[in-house]
This record gives C-alpha cells, sequence and structure tokens, in this order.
C-alpha cells in the first residue's frame, strides 16, 4: 500500500524536530564542564600531545568524524578503536595525550575494558556521556555531559538525536579549539593542498585572471562599437575602461550592451565613458581564490575586474573559467 505524500513529510519534519529539540537541549547543557574540556585539550595540543577520540558503534563512527574535523582545523587527533586497541592499537597513544571516550549509555562494554590499560599509561580520561551516573562517568577524569530528551526512533533505541548531538558536540569542540588557537585561513590552507577547497586557498586571482590582449580594455574616447569589437576578439564578456596610466575607471558588459541598444540604437557610436559602469567592483590581483567566489555569489556577477595594489587594472575574471581550474 502505497504511503501518501503528507504522511512521509510529517513522520520526516517529525525526525526533524526531534533532534533540533536534541540539539537545543545540548545547548541549553553546555557548561562549566566543556570550558574545561577546552582548556584540557588546549593545554595538551601546546605540550605537543593530540586528541585521541574514542567510541564503539554509532559513536564510534561520530567519533572518527570528530576526529577529522579536529585534525582539520589544526586540533592534533585520532581515532581509536577500543577492540583494536585491545590489541596493540594502544601504542597511538602516549602520556602526552587525552583520550574523549564516547559512550551515550556510559556502559559500552569493549570502551569500558580499554580504560584501565589506558589509566596505566597516566592519561586523563574524558568521558562524553548521556548519562552522568553511568560506569563510564566513574573512571573519568572530567565528564561531559551530553543528555538528549528522547531518540528519533520510535522505539527510542537506533541513535539517531544523540549522533546528531554528539557531532554538533564535536564541531562545537573544534571551533572553540580553532578560535582559540588563532587557526588562520593560511593554516588551513597548509592542512588542505589538495580538492576545490585546497586550490580555493592556496590560488590566487593572479593564478587564473586573463591577462594580455584576453582581458580587453579601452580608454576613454572609445566608442562602443570598437569596445565591442576589442570583447569580441579576446572571447570576453566585458571590457575594461581605463585611463592613460592603466587606472580602473569603470566597466561595460555584454550584458550592459543589450540593454542599452533596446533603448538607443545609437549606442554604438557613443563614447564608452558616457555608458560605462563607474567604479566597478574589482578584486586584488592578489587575493585568494575562496575571494573570488565569495564576491561572484555575492555579486551575481559573471565578470570581476582584478587590480594590482595601486587600483591599475590587471586582468578579467570570467566565471567561466573557474570550472576550468577546479575552484567551483
Amino acid at each position: 500500500m502505497k504511503t501518501e505524500k503528507n504522511e512521509i513529510l510529517k513522520k520526516a519534519t517529525d525526525v526533524i524536530d526531534i533532534e533540533i529539540e536534541a540539539l537545543q537541549a545540548l545547548k541549553t547543557d553546555l557548561g562549566d564542564a566543556f570550558v574545561d574540556l577546552v582548556h584540557r585539550c588546549l593545554n595538551i595540543l601546546q605540550n605537543g600531545g593530540k586528541l585521541v577520540l574514542c567510541g564503539v558503534g554509532k559513536s564510534g563512527h561520530i567519533s572518527k568524524k570528530i576526529a577529522a574535523t579536529l585534525s582539520s582545523t589544526g586540533a592534533r587527533s585520532v581515532f581509536m578503536h577500543p577492540v583494536e586497541a585491545m590489541h596493540g592499537d594502544l601504542g597511538i597513544i602516549s602520556p602526552k595525550d587525552i583520550l574523549l571516550a564516547v559512550s551515550y549509555s556510559g556502559e559500552t562494554d569493549e570502551l569500558l575494558a580499554v580504560l584501565p590499560a589506558v589509566h596505566r599509561l597516566g592519561v586523563e580520561i574524558v568521558a562524553i556521556t548521556g548519562k552522568a551516573d553511568s560506569r563510564l562517568a566513574e573512571v573519568s577524569d572530567l565528564v561531559v555531559p551530553m543528555p538528549v530528551p528522547r531518540e528519533a526512533c520510535p522505539f527510542n533505541l537506533a541513535p539517531t538525536a544523540t549522533t546528531t548531538a554528539l557531532a554538533a558536540l564535536g564541531d562545537a569542540l573544534a571551533m572553540t579549539l580553532l578560535h582559540c588557537q588563532n587557526f588562520a585561513l593560511s593554516d588551513y590552507a597548509k592542512l588542505h593542498p589538495a580538492g576545490a577547497i585546497g586550490r580555493s586557498i592556496t590560488l590566487t586571482v593572479k593564478d587564473f585572471m586573463r591577462t594580455g590582449e584576453h582581458a580587453p580594455r579601452v580608454q576613454p574616447g572609445t566608442v562602443v562599437r570598437d569596445a565591442l569589437l576589442a570583447m569580441t576578439n579576446a572571447r570576453a564578456g566585458a571590457v575594461a575602461i581605463v585611463d592613460a596610466d592603466n587606472m580602473l575607471l569603470g566597466i561595460f558588459t555584454d550584458g550592459d550592451f543589450r540593454r542599452q541598444i533596446t533603448r538607443d540604437s545609437s549606442v554604438l557610436e557613443a563614447d564608452i565613458a558616457k555608458v560605462m559602469t563607474p567604479h566597478p567592483i574589482s578584486i586584488n590581483q592578489d587575493a585568494l581564490a575562496v575571494e573570488i567566489m565569495k564576491l561572484l555569489e555575492k555579486r551575481k556577477i559573471d565578470d570581476i575586474l582584478a587590480v594590482d595594489g595601486e587600483g591599475h587594472f590587471a586582468g578579467l575574471v570570467d566565471i567561466q573559467d573557474l570550472p576550468k581550474f577546479k575552484v567551483m
């Protein structure tokens, strides 16, 4: 029997509402224990140690994600599976480190079994759990509570709202540590050398802007017809208007021409300075690619003029070129 559309959407929105409820509870309960956790983590990192996440099942999967986020944002971190740790992977952890033991129930036997060995190494244990009176809490040096009112599962069994809350708590920890360590965009770039993210924060505008004959420019006094010819020869959608010293004065685009020609057919013989857009949006040629992406998204434009530090026209950025450089 086919389930009705409204019933499907009602169930889906109910699940999301329950998970929002879990996030609200997490936000409300965030307090001194979280602050203590941040201070301990900062101390570990500043002394050459790392954060070791440990968990089983769904908590383990989310812990892996948290460790990856922490590592990518300047907080050295790894995931250690508690079962594998009992068979040699305990070598991952050292006395300089701190263990973040994750279990919502706080009663996960596989996790509890590895903790005595961790203690013998002199490593602090922080429990991230929904049960402050659990066995995990009892054997930990710090307990960060993460109570969640209920799961989205109708049996209140499958980890759903709890894993959502755990992921959010991990993001909160990662971003707070990023802030406290003054982790900059340049630091992020060093850890992300590949992929679209890496290229967007390592390439500069100068690396992919059009230059020379591919970046058309004309001076005031040029008629629109000749400016269009310069654009056509360069296969560009815009032309820069510059003065005798190559200082940027304005821009004229093919869109500007279409709008102008519908109102006045004589525009072809007009002085480009009369119809250009003065003081156009521009970007420094040394800006990172990520900045051009932000500008294109914010302004909803296809062409941006690049300038040097003194305002001289340097090149043209055409949105059609960006996929070629794999930055979008």
